[in-house]
């Protein structure tokens, strides 16, 4: 008797260990119709997280979900096959089929679907078959990685096409080449506002440090900011109090930093840093009967030798080139007088050395050095370019070009054809003050160089208030851009480089 109780009562515990495990086990999902290996499912209305985990196959057809979320399918490890097929997606996560390591066939067909997340694919090596017919696709750079996955996979993936943009209209997908994508761009994006107004930026480095340093004319300052390693911004230096100041230009010497202080009155002065004192010292004054109205400073160097040429704006000044003698700067040479110059620019052109002035009185007038005298001689003007005031150069591809900037009018960019300057293009300016044409009260118009074209095309806006300088720097493989704002704040921008693709 006693046996035949522990009997009946080792049966009633077997059936409830076994009736617990099957109450555990997930049920099939309503809507949807299971087998033993299989679950089909129709017109769900969110995809369903609860199928037994032995599942080997699953499909979704006509289904009224509209996306398919993160680790969709994280609890269905053993899928081999998956399908959906003419439903109406809208949205798939990156993730979406994670956790699926032994998934052999996937089908996206007929689901309307324009583009797909980067790396969908991602951890799903056991892919043989992808079927990827009947979609909208949008072949840009949002699709460029599929393009790229299809070129490196092993799997299977039936033909399929672009439907858009136009350029790419019923193109094979399976044909493209990930190189044919044009998916990086740039920009130019807000980085660190100073809190002060300036009328000139220069960038310059010393002692293996970056520095800058910007002209206030207001408060009478030349303002130097150096570059942070650690906190990766410009920080306070030092100053240099003057008075009016409209440029703060720096000159290296033998390891020695001179700044060469323009000023409206008080005559301008040339400063020394003083490394042993960390200060700056006053080296010199400008002889003021020929710099009374100084309005740019050019320096450059001509066979080992050392120069700079200040700008005079005045009626009585003129325009005058400095050499150092090893102890300082004397005049070398007086250019032409009473012509009120605005602006002067130093360039080599067919290797020999030039300037080009700007006045408001004549058209800019070309000076190529003479080895024999040592001296500037005047060569010739730019024709039918009346009213330019500041000329800047550059190269492109080793050809030389310069930018003139126009008190009124559009600006003009030239090009050098060996014998001399041709206009290539007109940019469309109001009253601009810099060479990226800037008025006061507009947004500062960007043009980058377009190859295929062989011209500038429209790149960006920069909302910068009254504009009066620019200058580039690269610091620790950044690109920053230093914009001088005389009725606002003065801004630095970092050059961006973004990949479309991601």
């Amino acid at each position: 008797m006693e046996k035949s109780r522990k009997g009946a009562l080792l049966l009633l515990l077997l059936a409830l260990v076994v009736s617990a495990k099957k109450a555990r086990q997930p049920r099939c999902p309503h809507s949807c119709t299971c087998t033993k290996d299989n679950a089909l499912c129709e017109s769900a209305g969110l995809i369903p997280r609860s199928f037994p985990p032995d599942v080997i196959s699953l499909s979704f057809v006509k289904s009224k979900f509209t996306e398919i979320p993160k680790e969709s399918f994280i609890h269905t490890p053993a899928l081999h096959l998956l399908l959906f097929t003419a439903n109406e997606l809208e949205s798939i996560d990156e993730d979406a089929f994670l956790g699926l390591p032994h998934l052999e066939y996937l089908s996206l067909a007929y689901n309307n679907l324009e583009s797909l997340p980067k790396d969908l694919f991602k951890g799903l090596d056991a892919l043989t078959k992808v079927d990827l017919r009947g979609n909208q696709f949008t072949c840009d750079c949002k699709l460029k990685w599929l393009v790229e996955w299809i070129y490196s996979t092993n799997a299977t993936v039936d033909q399929i096409y672009c439907k858009g943009p136009a350029s790419q209209l019923d193109k094979k997908i399976n044909d493209l080449q990930p190189q044919s994508f044009d998916c990086i761009t740039t920009e130019f994006a807000s980085y660190q506002s100073l809190k002060f107004e300036s009328i000139s930026v220069e960038a310059f480095t010393f002692g293996q440090d970056q520095y800058v340093v910007f002209a206030q004319p207001f408060i009478g300052k030349c303002t130097f900011l150096e570059w942070d390693h650690v906190e990766m911004v410009f920080r306070n230096f030092d100053d240099i109090n003057s008075t009016s100041t409209v440029m703060c230009k720096p000159l290296i010497i033998d390891n020695q930093l001179f700044i060469i202080v323009a000023q409206l009155f008080g005559g301008s002065h040339i400063y020394k840093r003083d490394i042993s004192a960390n200060k700056f010292i006053k080296l010199q004054g400008i002889d003021i009967l020929k710099i009374r109205k100084p309005n740019d400073v050019e320096t450059f160097r001509i066979d080992g030798e050392t120069f700079f040429v200040i700008a005079d704006s005045s009626k009585a000044g003129s325009t005058t080139i400095y050499k150092w003698n090893g102890n300082g700067f004397y005049s070398h040479q007086s250019l032409h007088p009473w012509y009120r110059d605005t602006d002067v620019e130093y360039m080599e052109i067919s290797s020999k050395p030039h300037l080009i002035l700007s006045s408001s009185s004549q058209r800019p007038v070309i000076y190529q050095w003479n080895k024999g005298t040592k001296l500037f001689d005047r060569r010739t003007d730019i024709p039918e370019m009346e009213d330019v005031y500041a000329v800047k150069h550059f190269k492109v591809n080793a050809e030389l070009y310069i930018c003139l900037t126009r008190f009124i009018g559009d600006s003009k960019v030239m090009r050098w054809d060996g014998a001399l300057f041709r206009e290539l293009q007109t940019m469309p300016s109001r009253a601009p003050w810099s060479s990226s044409p800037s008025p006061d009260y507009s947004f500062t118009q960007v043009y980058r160089w377009d190859p295929k074209k062989g011209e500038f095309v429209h790149f960006q806006e920069l909302n910068i208030q009254a504009p009066r300088a620019f200058s580039p720097v690269s610091i620790d493989n950044r690109e920053f851009l230093l914009a001088s704002s005389f009725k606002g704040k003065t801004q630095i921008y970092e050059h961006l480089v973004i990949d479309l693709s991601n």
